[in-house]
């Protein structure tokens, strides 16, 4: 499967994002830098289907159709649209996202699950105390439960903190599994993976391509607004 965003823009004279270009596919993974603090969410949205660029297209196997989009690309922890509130339980952001994919979702269930990923001592923990690394591996092994997903975009990963290695470690892990993974970090993140990569101290399938999103720094920022339901943690679905 391949994503492909042609020329897409967000916002007036694209203040929210402007004109971008980009593809990701599966087996591999790929990081887009977009700095201010909107923006790697609205890069997040249309490259998930779930926003409509004012300008430009996207595409899923070359062919435009959002609704497929939408049900093969997870959007994982985008703030305020997808991030789960910081202060809920570990097990309770677990159990709301068996019950969207469709499982059993009880407390019983959501321990359960976290003893079998390894981090049942986690269950009762904030999820906004949790470790940047686990939180991402936790986030993304949810967002696969639900049916027909088959990519994954994480945005901001690099906002929680830590290492960059640990994050991007196992964003290259589920391209090894065979899903197409885009994550969208700030710049000083993806000079941190520039600088790892050199060394040899990460890797990942196929091609690592970042793409840089120059900030406007005059730009006042536009309202983001999905086009689908939301959670009460205030989740898009």
């Amino acid at each position: 499967m391949r994503v492909a965003l042609h020329d897409v823009s967000k916002g007036r004279g694209g203040q929210s994002l402007p004109a971008t270009s980009l593809d990701f596919h599966t087996g591999a993974v790929r990081f887009a830098i977009a700095e201010t603090e909107q923006r790697p969410t609205v890069l997040g949205l249309i490259a998930s289907g779930r926003m409509r660029p004012e300008t430009g297209r996207v595409s899923i196997d070359g062919a435009p159709n959002a609704r497929a989009l939408r049900r093969a690309v997870a959007l994982v922890d985008a703030p305020a649209v997808s991030d789960p509130h910081a202060d809920i339980a570990l097990a309770g952001v677990v159990g709301e996202e068996l019950m969207f994919a469709g499982v059993g979702a009880t407390p019983l269930h959501a321990r359960r699950w976290l003893k079998n990923l390894g981090f049942a001592e986690l269950a009762s923990v904030p999820v906004g105390d949790v470790d940047p690394s686990v939180r991402v591996r936790i986030l993304c092994e949810l967002a696969i439960l639900r049916e027909g997903v088959r990519a994954i975009v994480l945005v901001s990963p690099d906002r929680h903190g830590g290492s960059p290695d640990g994050w991007w470690r196992i964003a290259a892990e589920f391209a090894d599994r065979g899903y197409a993974m885009l994550v969208i970090v700030g710049g000083a993140a993806a000079v941190a993976l520039e600088r790892m990569r050199e060394l040899g101290a990460v890797n990942a399938t196929g091609p690592v391509e970042p793409l840089m999103l120059e900030p406007v720094a005059d730009a006042a920022p536009a309202a983001a607004s999905a086009t689908e339901d939301t959670t009460e943690n205030g989740a898009v679905r």
